[in-house]
């Protein structure tokens, strides 16, 4: 099982097919061989070994594309970084997996000099963007130009795919490791489960390609030898722009996108018609959402899938048919055939159903463990069983339903946000004593992050000070966007702050 077999496959069939639609290029599959060749080849030249990793901090493009077909051709492993984080952040996953190879594009190319600073272990910075090369890069397009192809290095099987980094309980983030059977069961499983991409269509990329969401959409469209439409990144008007423009039929988006869209005015002008698949994820959809949503785009069938980084990433499946029984839309659905899952007890032992329990999942989609971190890895992968953090229950047709997170992540516009991670940060400002950070609902964006702050004595500070402070810390979609302050935080007889109690004083 190789992540490059699909491309293959595709130059061996439909060579002439165009399969990357990117502003005004069109490539097709022969197309694409030649240059994930000759960019395998760049980056051999480059001094890249079996098994280096190699980073991209890029929006979406067509050049994505090329980057995660070319790093197995020249039998590397992928390092998609976090557009959102900040340079700390980006520096950190950079250092922690030893990345010395790392493509930018226009957007990201500003931070090369605080990143070389930062990371001594970065080698060569490759330009993707369309202007000139700036100073200390290697030009993108002049690198393909000049290397020679050279023949897929096979990687595959239970090789290492990629790293993808996710947030930790401790604040530092987790190099997720997912082999290329991991990819492709998630991939393969999850066609098999549920209509989710016809063989041959038009898949769009508006929610980013470096986020397992999306790079499993990539994948079953990889396999389906479907085109890929990218745009830079989700804006109501390049979605309706593209889907107008290239008849797109499928995409990936999460509810946070897909309300922005349907309640935006120009889409009900809009020819969305061709729109006969949407994938959504990250949190169930709500019934006025689904309400707005099939009558904007009564053609398409809708799809949640329910999982993690860790399980690369499907777990369950709600069908379109699904969908349609109300009692059902608040689940996200019953296991994928590649997914062996269950709700367990403190006793690891499986509780009877309609019963609440920790859900754990079992299969080859599963990671290989976290980078580096053999003590998080035995935690998470128990007898086999990746204990997902999430309570929740099975009802009696094999439903699943979420009922709370035990690692207390948020939810905010499809990004995950660990609280332990805010809270690290707030506990170094001055003017803090306590803080304790939770999700609370938010039309827009799912859940918001949400502090309550216990000043330290005589000191005084306001909610946008704050703010300006963690800014400087994490990522703008773990800033809070609003802030209390209380005399005490909610303990338990422990000493434990008791979230439960300051959600339900908040709410």
């Amino acid at each position: 099982m190789q992540i490059t077999h699909a491309l293959r496959q595709s130059a061996q069939l439909t060579p002439d097919r165009v399969l990357t639609i990117c502003g005004d290029r069109r490539r097709t599959a022969v197309q694409i061989v030649d240059r994930v060749a000759r960019l395998a080849g760049a980056l051999r030249s480059l001094g890249a070994g079996s098994g280096d990793r190699i980073g991209i901090l890029s929006l979406n493009s067509d050049r994505y594309h090329e980057f995660l077909l070319a790093v197995p051709w020249a039998d590397g492993v992928v390092n998609p970084v976090n557009v959102r984080w900040s340079a700390a952040e980006i520096a950190y996953s950079l250092t922690d997996c030893q990345t010395r190879i790392l493509l930018v594009d226009d957007t990201f190319a500003p931070l090369v000099p605080r990143l070389r600073e930062l990371t001594p272990e970065l080698e060569s910075v490759i330009y993707t963007g369309d202007g000139p090369a700036p100073e200390d890069t290697l030009d993108y397009e002049t690198l393909i130009a000049g290397a020679d192809p050279v023949p897929d290095a096979g990687r595959g099987g239970d090789d290492l795919f990629g790293i993808f980094y996710t947030g930790g309980t401790t604040g530092d983030p987790k190099g997720v490791m997912l082999s290329h059977r991991a990819c492709l069961t998630s991939a393969m499983g999850s066609l098999v489960t549920t209509d989710l991409l016809a063989r041959g269509g038009v898949l769009l990329h508006a929610a980013p390609m470096f986020h397992l969401a999306d790079l499993a959409a990539w994948n079953i469209a990889c396999l389906t030898g479907a085109t890929h439409v990218m745009i830079p990144s989700f804006t109501v008007s390049g979605v309706i722009d593209a889907v107008q423009t290239h008849r797109v039929a499928n995409a990936l988006l999460v509810p946070t996108m897909i309300q922005l869209l349907v309640d935006a005015p120009e889409a009900a002008d809009a020819d969305l018609t061709s729109l006969t698949n949407i994938m959504y994820g990250a949190s169930p959809i709500s019934e006025a959402l689904l309400a707005r949503t099939m009558e904007l785009l009564p053609n398409a069938r809708l799809t949640q899938a329910y999982g993690m980084t860790e399980l690369a990433p499907v777990a369950t499946l709600l069908s379109n048919a699904d969908h349609a029984v109300p009692e059902l839309r608040r689940s996200c659905g019953r296991p994928a055939v590649h997914s062996d899952l269950r709700i367990v007890g403190a006793d690891e032992q499986e509780v009877a159903r309609n019963e609440v329990g920790e859900i754990v999942v079992r299969g080859d989609h599963v990671m290989t463990g976290y980078w580096n971190k053999p003590a998080e890895t035995a935690a998470a992968l128990r007898d086999g069983w990746m204990h997902t953090g999430d309570v929740g229950y099975m009802n009696d047709q094999g439903y699943v339903f979420v009922v709370d997170r035990i690692k207390d992540m948020i939810i905010t516009g499809g990004e995950n946000v660990y609280s332990v991670e805010v809270e690290n940060v707030l506990a170094k400002h001055p003017a803090v004593a306590q803080a304790a950070v939770i999700g609370l609902p938010d039309d827009q964006w799912g859940e918001r992050v949400h502090a309550v702050v216990v000043l330290a004595p005589g000191a005084t500070v306001t909610p946008d000070e704050i703010q300006d402070f963690c800014r400087g810390h994490v990522a703008n979609y773990k800033l809070p966007r609003s802030i209390a302050f209380v005399e005490a935080l909610p303990v338990s007889g422990a000493g434990k702050i008791l979230k439960r109690s300051l959600r339900d004083m908040t709410w």
